[in-house]
């Protein structure tokens, strides 16, 4: 029998209303919800559930999507289904790390929350950029790039035929006009608050390196895989830098899918909102099976498993 993986989304895949199915009927959800908003200091309620403008600033979305996941991620092993690795996109990384015991919820949600914080503040807004690339191969991205001047690189490789790529604002929108000449489908500037996974934010990562050496990490209870490297952590003790520089390195995404799959992963289960990250693997492979956890009622599918 092949192996699962739990998949977690990042920012960007943020609603009102997400998870509150699962906080207002099922006890150990609203449990994360509560254990999150006492961490922190903020109501995360009220955060995810009420019309605002907060749930779209960084410094908040990010503690918002890590509850959410987290509250379905208990209902999930509440009804017995339980993943042999863990995976998560950007922000989505600190959730794989609590499903995979090498933080504590507490602990994930105190980081999570500065990281938000760093991250937002790091670059002025209107200095830095990032735009989603379709249509173009990544090796052919990595070349254009390379000729490209001001501080540009690709930010995620997502799927086959979409990269993003992050920076300074001139540089971004130099490399979108070099992109476009070179055969891209579409360059498509994208609504964010700063150049994330960028050389641009190295201070937020080096910062976030003093938050993270106040938390414990645990021993790795089950696989995970960094997006630093797309390969699976086998020493807690690299746990800390890999988290570190994931703030202003490549997110590996395709890489890793390809990674577990090969490693005999057929079947992901997305956790959070949306439905972004089984659309990726759909793009990588078409022969795994790909679930999403996102309403209670999903919770009906993993007789299927």
């Amino acid at each position: 029998m092949g192996k699962i993986a739990f998949m977690f989304p990042g920012q960007g895949a943020q609603y009102i209303g997400m998870g509150k199915d699962f906080y207002e009927q099922i006890a150990v959800s609203k449990n994360a919800f509560q254990t999150a908003s006492k961490v922190v200091g903020l109501d995360l309620e009220k955060l995810c559930f009420e019309e605002n403008e907060e749930l779209n600033i960084t410094e908040y979305t990010q503690i918002a999507i890590l509850t959410v996941e987290i509250a379905l991620l208990y209902a999930l092993e509440e009804i017995g289904v339980k993943s042999d690795i863990n995976i998560g996109l950007s922000l989505g990384e600190y959730s794989a790390l609590v499903a995979s015991g090498v933080l504590s919820f507490e602990d994930a949600c105190k980081v999570v929350r500065q990281r938000g914080i760093y991250m937002e503040k790091e670059v002025p807004a209107g200095q830095g950029a990032m735009s989603a690339v379709l249509g173009l191969d990544a090796n052919m991205i990595e070349d254009c790039l390379a000729n490209v001047e001001g501080n540009v690189q690709i930010a995620n490789y997502n799927c086959p035929g979409q990269i993003v790529i992050s920076g300074d604002l001139m540089a971004v929108t130099d490399a979108g006009k070099v992109l476009t000449q070179a055969g891209a489908r579409r360059v498509i500037p994208l609504n964010v608050s700063g150049p994330f996974h960028s050389q641009l934010l190295k201070g937020a990562g080096d910062k976030l390196g003093t938050v993270l050496d106040t938390v414990t990490i645990n021993d790795i209870r089950l696989p995970y895989v960094a997006n630093y490297t797309a390969q699976y952590v086998k020493d807690k003790n690299d746990v800390k830098e890999l988290l570190k520089k994931q703030v202003y390195s490549s997110v590996k995404f395709e890489q890793s899918i390809k990674m577990l799959i090969e490693d005999g992963v057929d079947t992901f289960i997305e956790i959070g909102p949306g439905k972004t990250l089984s659309g990726f693997v759909k793009k990588i492979a078409r022969d795994v099976k790909v679930f999403n956890v996102e309403k209670v009622e999903d919770l009906g599918l993993f007789g299927k498993v």
